[in-house]
């Protein structure tokens, strides 16, 4: 498959960095289906993602601010981050959750009421240069074992054909954002700026984007922290956050 033509120019797209150690722009803004979406790229074997859950942060919740003060007393910063998913009242994860190789959360089969549960839901993963999204069973019985993980629900796109559930015509808008694979193997973070419905949401990754598997991160605390774009959700509190770690260059 080919790069559609809309990625080649993501890093080329000039977008005024708001702190001295934001990296090269990753981000940049598109249009589908009338809605705005601001699309961040990152490739698995070149930078270093990490997630950070309550076991890490505290049950207080994770903040941008309280994600960074964290890597800075490790001499490191986030270049980037984003919501990483649903969580339960503590701010504990609702399935798994692997934060350096550590299993904070585990793995949830189950059925209820939710979009985590509405079926099938899938597993972002990192690890050993690649990353991946793969839906829950299949990743269940193949094996991987991530540096980084957090599942999530719905899928979006699994295998090239969009959620089942997915209706052209749902009247559910919300800001949503989520995670796919780009055909290159970079991981395409997408958040939308206007509400949107998830049929329109997983046209965009599949047919925008190219990604054969996409997964929903969350609809309701949808946030960024984007330095390069001077976008700072500070109020965000988060179960998870997905970030984009760098060492402090001192």
């Amino acid at each position: 498959m080919q790069v559609p033509p809309f990625l080649a120019v993501l890093t080329a797209v000039i977008c005024p960095p708001s702190v001295v150690m934001a990296g090269p722009p990753n981000c940049a803004g598109i249009e589908h289906l009338s809605a705005r979406y601001t699309v961040c790229t990152f490739d698995p074997a070149k930078d270093a993602i990490r997630l950070f859950g309550a076991a890490t942060l505290g049950e207080g919740g994770a903040t941008y601010d309280r994600l960074n003060t964290h890597l800075l007393r490790n001499g490191e910063y986030m270049s980037f981050a984003m919501n990483g998913g649903m969580y339960h009242p503590d701010h504990g994860p609702v399935g798994l959750l692997v934060e350096q190789g550590r299993e904070t959360g585990a793995l949830n089969r189950g059925d209820a009421f939710g979009n985590f549960f509405l079926k099938p839901n899938g597993v972002f993963w990192v690890g050993d240069g690649k990353a991946g999204v793969t839906e829950t069973g299949a990743y269940a019985g193949a094996g991987i074992a991530p540096r980084e993980a957090t599942q999530s629900g719905p899928m979006l796109v699994i295998d090239g054909e969009l959620h089942p559930k997915f209706l052209p015509d749902g009247t559910s808008l919300q800001v949503r954002n989520g995670v796919g694979i780009l055909p290159d193997g970079r991981i395409a973070f997408v958040i939308s700026i206007d509400p949107v419905r998830f049929h329109d949401f997983a046209t965009l990754f599949r047919n925008r984007l190219g990604c054969r598997d996409a997964l929903f991160l969350d609809g309701s605390i949808s946030s960024l922290y984007a330095p390069e774009i001077r976008r700072h959700d500070r109020d965000a509190v988060m179960g998870t956050a997905i970030a984009v770690v760098r060492r402090l260059p001192w």
